[in-house]
C-alpha cells in the first residue's frame, strides 16, 4: 500500500504514521512522548496517541516531487528540454513519463540526449513555445529508519534508564545551528509578464471574410482631422439658449437633492415610530405570556395535589 508523506500533521484530525518497532497485535493502544528522561521532566509532554492498525513491512511511503524544465529547441510537436534532470541515467529512469506545460499542453519523455547532461527529447500534443515551463509530477520513496531500543526492565535500582536524546537536545548541548536548505525555503515567485503580439489579419484574408468578421479598428491618424481642428463659434441666440439650459438643469438637480433628503428624513422618522410601537407590543406580549405561564403552573400544582 502506498502512503503519501505529509510535511505537517493535520490539525485536529487523524493521520497514519509508519515506524519501525517491536511486534504488537492490531488494536493495541500506544502513546508517544518527547523528552522522557528523569533529569528533564520539565520537557515531558505527550506528542501523540494512537492505535496499531496493522503490521506490514512492505508499506511504501512516498512524497510528491515536481521537476521543472525549459525547452531550448522546438520542431513542430517535438522539443528538446533541459534543466529537469542532471544526467542520462535520471532521464532513462523517467522514459515514458507524462509531462505537461503550464498552459496545459501534455507530452511524454522520449529519449535522453548526449549533451547537455540531463537534456532529453519529448513530444507534445501541440507545438509549444520557447517561453513555456514544462513540469513533471512524480513520487519519491521515503526510507523509514529501522531502529528501536526496547526497555526490558524499569524496576532496577542499580541502573537508571535514560531514553534517547532528541535531535533538538543534541544540537542544544553541542551549540549546533539548525541546518537550513535553500531549496526548502518559501520564496516569492517572480515571473515576467508575457507580452503578446497584436493580432494581424492579412489583407487577402480580410477580403474573403464577411463584413461581421472583418476588423473594424481604425488606424491612428498621423495628422489631426478637420473636426478636431475647426473652432465652434456660437451665435448670440445660441449662447442664451445654452445658458438657460444650464440654469434649468442646475435648478432641477437642486430640487431632486432636496426631495431625496426630505424622503430620507421621513423614512427615518417612520422607522423610529414603528420601532416604538413594536417595543410596546413586545412588552405586552411578554406580560401576557408571563400571566399564562403563571396560571398553568398553578393549575398543574393543583392537579398534582
Amino acid at each position: 500500500m502506498r502512503q503519501r508523506m505529509l510535511k505537517y500533521t493535520p490539525e485536529h484530525m487523524h493521520c497514519h504514521a509508519t515506524f519501525y518497532g517491536p511486534l504488537a497485535p492490531p488494536n493495541t493502544a500506544f502513546i508517544a512522548t518527547q523528552g522522557a528522561t528523569d533529569k528533564k521532566t520539565s520537557t515531558f509532554r505527550i506528542v501523540a496517541t494512537g492505535v496499531v492498525l496493522s503490521l506490514d513491512k512492505t508499506v511504501d511511503v512516498v512524497k510528491k516531487l515536481k521537476l521543472t524544465g525549459t525547452p531550448y529547441k522546438i520542431y513542430k510537436n517535438t522539443a528538446f528540454l533541459k534543466g529537469m534532470f542532471s544526467s542520462i541515467l535520471e532521464v532513462s529512469k523517467f522514459e515514458g513519463a507524462m509531462i505537461k506545460t503550464v498552459s496545459g499542453i501534455r507530452g511524454q519523455v522520449k529519449r535522453a540526449l548526449s549533451s547537455p547532461p540531463g537534456a532529453f527529447r519529448a513530444t507534445f500534443e501541440d507545438k509549444i513555445q520557447i517561453s513555456d515551463i514544462v513540469f513533471l509530477r512524480c513520487w519519491v520513496s521515503v526510507d523509514i529508519p529501522k531502529f528501536y531500543n526496547p526497555v526490558i526492565n524499569l524496576l532496577s535500582d542499580t541502573k537508571v534508564w535514560s531514553g534517547m536524546k532528541t535531535v533538538g537536545e543534541l544540537r542544544r548541548e553541542n551549540s549546533l545551528p539548525i541546518p537550513v536548505k535553500k531549496d526548502s525555503q518559501y520564496t516569492a515567485i517572480e515571473r515576467k509578464e508575457k507580452v503578446f503580439k497584436p493580432l494581424v489579419v492579412p489583407k487577402n484574408l480580410q477580403k474573403n471574410l464577411p463584413f461581421k468578421s472583418k476588423p473594424k479598428l481604425e488606424k491612428k491618424r498621423r495628422k489631426e482631422s478637420y473636426l478636431s481642428k475647426r473652432a465652434v463659434v456660437n451665435e448670440p441666440g445660441e449662447k442664451r439658449l445654452i445658458t438657460l439650459m444650464q440654469e434649468l438643469l442646475t435648478a432641477q438637480r437642486d430640487t431632486d437633492k432636496r426631495r431625496k433628503e426630505k424622503k430620507k428624513e421621513e423614512k427615518a422618522k417612520r422607522e423610529a415610530e414603528i420601532a416604538k410601537v413594536n417595543t410596546k407590543l413586545e412588552g405586552k406580549a411578554r406580560q401576557r405570556r408571563k400571566i399564562f405561564y403563571q396560571k398553568n403552573a398553578k393549575q398543574d400544582r393543583f392537579n398534582n395535589d
